[in-house]
């Protein structure tokens, strides 16, 4: 009998566990969870979900952290017919507050370690929540509106075999490929956060395509140290279980030592990271102690990485193959570069990935000619649906095409493309720098200092100059004492053009980040002096 590809995103658990059983799903720390434990524990939490009232569509907050049962909780939601809402461990409750409202949440998932920031969250509702708490039962004093169900009792170990089919179809909600299966909070740096809207189909359209380009296989095992609130992080366990592999959960990528040394331990063969990372990877003088042989390829997205950065990896990991990409939570992910391309375009983030289509284009919304700047256009199955409750903003996002689903999503952010379709991230249509009757790209600066080999990191930002409009000024992260200001300005004279060249240097020991790990600009633009 043909066995299809499921068309919701629970039921690739479904077929993993069934053609898995015993192979690990999920490592965290000292736990492993099997494809086996992973179905089960799911199938139990979406019963209770059911048992307490959850209906098709109800939202699911999950505050837990990069552990084994934020995937097993959002699993279950799913196959409740709920769409589950991942919110970083470090979340504060003013944020928690707004998601829980945002979104009318019906039930949230959370640690007992965080029930008074629960209660500071709940106090301003409008409407009740239910609480499951992780790893006890609600405290003493808890608010009325806190249930008193523990997750541990309602998943608990024991289950035989037969849990894997114990959830029929008849028993929990109809669910279809166009129902929303996650609300994803951007990390706004300004205003209130937006919820991004994804259905079953687009989660599995985006993953579809990464997998393939990738190349992954089921004995692929991934090294996951982004949160599970960040998409580029979600992402990797949702492949993983669609392909069949390993997803070894990290709580931080803080302590680099420990996941070098997991990498090892592991055997792992994929590692998503960041620029922050690499610019920690860079600094460390011992790596050769660490036995990265397994790696079979590293991923990056999020930000572009320098072009020295990128050679200094290629120098230090020749046997990895490197993915440099581009993507936004809107769309999960645009494009990617081969790298057996990476020679050759070292700043390019590559073409459109497999069934997406891209474009560069003007105001008016018309293609512009190769080499020139323009707006970053996409459209494709991979294409969130709307930001939640927030017409306005969808409408904005969106231009229409000749029938529905051609619409594009209007990205944001300024590209060129070459002749051959390459394309090339300059930066957000907000952060580009006005100066000298010119605009500048601060992505090209930061490339062009951070070719200087005592250079780890650098940002550049914008400030406000009487003469010139706005002038540039760039922070620096410096791998040794002796760069200095002069330094960096003759290195950019000799690189930039005129206009393109800092007005102001400023040596920094770090960079202001995001949850998510991207340079918090807006935060660098409030730091006096310049």
């Amino acid at each position: 009998m043909i066995e299809f590809d499921p068309t919701l995103v629970h039921e690739w658990l479904s077929r993993s566990a069934r053609r898995h059983p015993d192979k690990d799903a999920i490592v965290c720390g000292q736990e492993r969870w099997t494809y086996r434990k992973l179905e089960t524990c799911s199938n139990r939490f979406a019963r209770a979900l059911c048992d307490l009232g959850l209906e098709r569509q109800d939202r699911v907050v999950i505050l837990l952290g990069n552990c084994a049962e934020t995937v097993a909780s959002l699993y279950g939601t799913l196959k409740a017919g709920g769409v589950f809402v991942i919110l970083d461990g470090n979340t504060k409750a003013r944020r928690l507050q707004y998601v829980l409202q945002n979104s009318q949440a019906r039930v949230l998932v959370a640690r007992s370690s965080l029930r008074a920031l629960v209660a500071e969250a709940l106090e301003a509702l409008d409407h009740d929540v239910r609480v499951v708490w992780h790893d006890t039962n609600a405290p003493v004093g808890a608010p009325p509106n806190v249930s008193d169900i523990c997750w541990n009792a309602l998943v608990a170990d024991g289950a035989d075999e037969s849990d894997l089919s114990s959830v029929a179809a008849g028993e929990l909600p109809r669910t279809i490929d166009i129902d929303l299966a996650a609300l994803i909070y951007t990390s706004a740096t300004t205003g209130d956060p937006k919820g991004v809207m994804s259905t079953h189909h687009n989660m599995i359209s985006a993953a579809r395509s990464i997998i393939q380009y990738i190349g992954n296989d089921p004995d692929d095992v991934v090294l996951d140290a982004l949160p599970l609130s960040f998409d580029y992080g979600l992402y990797q366990v949702i492949m993983a279980v669609m392909f069949g592999g390993t997803v070894v959960l990290e709580s931080s990528f803080v302590y680099l030592h420990n996941i070098l040394t997991r990498i090892a331990e592991e055997k792992v063969t994929g590692f998503p990271i960041v620029p922050t990372m690499v610019a920690m990877l860079l600094k460390m003088r011992d790596l050769g102690g660490y036995d990265l042989r397994c790696l079979r390829y590293i991923t990056n997205t999020g930000a572009a990485l320098p072009v020295q950065h990128i050679r200094s990896l290629q120098q230090l990991l020749p046997h990895v193959k490197l993915f440099s990409m581009f993507g936004l939570t809107e769309c999960k992910r645009v494009g990617y570069l081969d790298p057996d391309e990476l020679a050759r375009r070292p700043g390019s983030v590559g073409k459109a990935m497999p069934n997406c289509e891209v474009a560069v284009v003007d105001e008016q919304g018309n293609c512009v000619p190769a080499g020139e700047v323009g707006e970053l256009v996409i459209r494709g199955s991979n294409v969130m649906q709307g930001y939640w409750r927030d017409p306005a903003m969808t409408d904005k996002a969106y231009r229409a095409g000749p029938y529905p689903a051609s619409r594009w999503l209007y990205s944001g952010d300024y590209f060129r493309m070459d002749k051959e379709g390459f394309l090339y991230f300059l930066g957000r249509k907000d952060d580009m720098i006005k100066t000298r009757g010119e605009r500048v790209s601060p992505k090209e600066v930061e490339n062009a200092i951070c070719e200087l080999d005592d250079v780890a990191e650098a940002a550049v930002v914008p400030v406000p100059d009487e003469i010139l409009g706005q002038a540039i000024k760039v922070f620096v992260v410096g791998r040794a004492d002796g760069l200095n200001e002069k330094d960096v300005l003759r290195h950019c004279a000799r690189r930039l053009e005129p206009f393109m060249v800092p007005k102001y240097v400023e040596f920094v020991p770090a960079l202001p980040r995001t949850a998510h790990g991207k340079v918090n600009k807006r935060e660098l633009q409030t730091v006096k002096g310049g």
